[in-house]
């Protein structure tokens, strides 16, 4: 055994531990310093993984995914790495490998699922080769980091033929991740929805895929989920979408979530339509690799969501949902699971600036924030580096709602004198802070 390997695991477990204590999550740090020690170590850990390595990317759904994943295959008796925090970058990605090191220096793991961030795909593959990519969504996503979204689909691109003999799992709704999957050599196999869900789908919602990303007419649509992920086609080149392998139908959402896929009838007691997306993902992974599913519905009832992912917290008779929203379509979907609540509620909206959430905030003006005009929302209360911005926006199609600086009073104000029934959304910077703060606040009662 290398003494410097050694040493750089010893050293990234004492920084998280360090961390732990201070009341900082210290992961990407732990990466970032056992790389340094010994810049091969990401390389040979990912090595001694003893069946298969699974990568999940895409603009949204990417932590439930690949954690709801993960917890399926520890039921089914593995030992599982995955960076469930969804520190997502190569210096997290490093420390999930890290931290899941024994103190003799290997790895004991019979599957990796590993979170990636598109834009780092480029700088994570060349350390090791997967056997799965999960390709959940592509979105129009901070544009001040990405820019357009061709730049992201380029970075994809060059990863995957980094990988050639990596299998794709990719959305067959989202005409992006089709169009990225079949200009790619890697085989792919589809999930999706072939169904129409929703008989009347808002016009304004913003749709990155309006134009054939093979010829660049503009596309045509027998029907809408949300944003561009539906039923498409190109009625010039004939580009259109594949008949997914992996097709969710009959699907309730009138108590929780409920729909067939193969031969399963799936069962999950979560809100948001999007979600019906992260399950299929699953298991169609699971299915690829050859992973009996018989005990599926068991882990979706088990699953406990990561940080602000439906996470839901209880705090002297209050009901509190933290959800992250940081972009148009995953605010949209936001608003419709509050909106599948029909009780009255209060909602609170943090939005920051800082680099890790996009120093542009004009996506608010992207956001159809209009519908939580029949939210039943008895008050509305923003918060942020960015709140009064937040507010701006709300005035603008007639909201009212009130301005906290501080995101702990605003929480505590609502618990205390408020519906019982809260919602928390928040982007990125603010999601760590806010689950610590009703974590607390909940350990309290």
């Amino acid at each position: 055994m290398n003494i410097r390997r050694l040493i750089a695991i010893w050293s990234g477990r004492l920084i998280k531990t360090a961390c732990q204590i201070t009341g900082k999550q210290g992961v990407t740090l732990a990466g970032k310093v056992a790389l340094s020690i010994y810049p091969p170590i990401l390389k040979e850990l990912a090595a001694e993984v003893r069946k298969d390595t699974f990568i999940v990317c895409g603009t949204n759904g990417k932590t439930t995914t690949n954690n709801l994943l993960s917890d399926f295959l520890v039921s089914n008796g593995n030992k599982v790495v995955c960076n469930h925090t969804g520190s997502n970058m190569l210096n997290g990605v490093v420390s999930a490998f890290v931290l899941s090191a024994r103190l003799n220096g290997h790895l004991d793991a019979d599957y990796a699922c590993i979170e990636i961030d598109e834009a780092s795909t480029v700088r994570v593959l060349p350390h090791f080769k997967p056997d799965y990519m999960v390709l959940t969504n592509l979105f129009r996503d901070q544009l001040d980091r990405y820019g357009e979204i061709d730049i992201t689909m380029n970075l994809l691109s060059r990863a995957m033929k980094m990988a050639p003999n990596m299998k794709l799992l990719v959305n067959a709704d989202d005409s992006l991740s089709t169009y990225l999957a079949m200009d790619n050599k890697n085989p792919y196999t589809t999930y999706g929805i072939s169904e129409q869900v929703f008989k009347d789908q808002n016009s304004k919602e913003i749709r990155e895929g309006r134009f054939c990303k093979r010829c660049g007419h503009k596309m045509e649509y027998k029907f809408y989920h949300y944003s561009q992920l539906g039923d498409y086609y190109c009625p010039k080149c004939g580009f259109k979408r594949p008949k997914p392998e992996f097709d969710a139908s009959h699907i309730d959402m009138s108590d929780g979530l409920a729909f067939d896929v193969k031969a399963s009838h799936i069962k999950a007691n979560y809100r948001g339509f999007y979600n019906i997306y992260n399950i299929l993902a699953v298991f169609g992974a699971a299915s690829m690799a050859g992973i009996p599913t018989k005990n599926f519905n068991k882990v979706l009832g088990d699953y406990t969501p990561q940080f602000g992912r439906n996470e839901q917290f209880f705090i002297n008779g209050t009901k509190v949902m933290l959800n992250l929203a940081k972009n148009p379509a995953g605010f949209n979907q936001n608003i419709g699971a509050v909106m599948t609540d029909t009780s009255p509620k209060d909602i609170i909206i943090l939005i920051n600036d800082n680099s890790q959430d996009g120093t542009d905030v004009s996506w608010l003006w992207d956001v159809d924030f209009d519908r939580l005009k029949d939210a039943n929302a008895s008050s509305i209360t923003v918060t942020g580096i960015r709140g009064a911005d937040m507010r701006l926006r709300l005035k603008y199609v007639d909201i009212a709602s009130d301005l906290e600086n501080d995101i702990e009073k605003a929480i505590e104000s609502k618990i205390k004198n408020g519906t019982k029934n809260l919602y928390v959304l928040v982007n990125y910077t603010g999601l760590y802070s806010t689950h610590n703060i009703l974590k607390k606040m909940e350990g309290k009662k």
